[in-house]
């Protein structure tokens, strides 16, 4: 089975609206609330491609439980490591009118070193069956920034290979943890490693210890910088849409190229295509076929 870690589990509230006022009273034409957090998201995806998936994290309080419920109603297997704190809800408010996107993110539980160390025990043990480990998103507080590097190195010990998708601290640490990918877009890039242009930042984090990096840029595409080689993704058309999500589906594409040893321009044409369906998609962890099938044999490698 794919691993999928989501340390900071969210139930996703996602709004769609003809349009905000920020001063007066807004009607909200579609509601969806479901299990969310990057981790779950990619579950999703690998599940719908076919692919045998276990979600592990930290979970907690009555929105904690109501994650784990609609995990299991949504029959994606789930080992949540409990903690005392309540865990966060996160809200995306989508204009279909202005296809605009704006995301509002709790914090998330604090957790403690007691709670995370239950988590690390749980995680070791999962490993034992993994073919291959997705380790995303924010880290709830309480969790040291460098958390990301040693779940990969964890991984790497047992011939695991890991997938690290992350932002900020967490992301700078992460590939001294020698994951084999490690999957920033384009701005989180430009933090981690300040100067330069994305092929530059992505050498940079490859000669810090992480195997391979794959930028995500949007419509603009993919950039990977390999061992064997810089390829770039190219798209053949722009998809509008909630973009929420879609460095998940992403992400869920290049796992599944890790477990089934494709090469990279396969792996990548996939994982881009599935990107850009998962924009044509109302709520994050969810693709369109139609869009997948046709960008797929359009994406252009080179």
């Amino acid at each position: 089975m794919i691993l999928t870690v989501t340390l900071n589990a969210a139930l996703d509230v996602t709004y769609q609206v003809p349009g905000v006022d920020w001063n007066g009273v807004n009607r909200v034409s579609t509601v969806h609330r479901r299990a969310g957090g990057k981790g779950v998201n990619v579950a999703r995806v690998l599940a719908a491609l076919g692919q045998e998936v276990l979600v592990t994290g930290l979970a907690g309080g009555p929105t904690g439980e109501a994650v784990e419920a609609d995990l299991r109603a949504a029959g994606l297997p789930s080992a949540l490591v409990g903690v005392a704190g309540d865990s966060r809800t996160t809200l995306v408010v989508s204009e279909t009118g202005a296809g605009r996107t704006a995301l509002f993110n709790e914090p998330g539980p604090e957790v403690t070193a007691d709670e995370l160390g239950n988590f690390l025990n749980t995680y070791t043990s999962l490993l034992a069956t993994a073919r291959a480990v997705v380790i995303s998103g924010s880290l709830p507080r309480g969790v040291p920034a460098d958390t990301y590097a040693t779940l990969a190195a964890i991984a790497a010990e047992q011939g695991v290979p890991a997938i690290v998708d992350a932002d900020g601290e967490p992301l700078r640490h992460a590939p001294s943890g020698r994951p084999s990918i490690v999957k920033p877009n384009a701005e989180e890039l430009a933090r981690a490693v300040p100067g330069g242009g994305p092929e530059e930042g992505a050498q940079a984090l490859r000669g810090r210890g992480a195997r391979s990096v794959v930028v995500s840029m949007g419509s603009d595409g993919l950039l990977a910088v390999t061992p064997e080689g810089t390829f770039r993704a190219r798209m053949p058309y722009k998809v509008e849409g909630n973009p929420t999500g879609a460095g998940d589906s992403l992400v869920a594409g290049l796992a599944l190229g890790l477990v089934e040893r494709a090469g990279w321009p396969e792996t990548l044409s996939r994982a881009a295509a599935l990107g850009a369906a998962a924009v044509a998609a109302p709520v994050a962890g969810d693709f369109d076929r139609d869009v997948y099938a046709d960008m797929h044999p359009q994406i252009v490698i080179t």
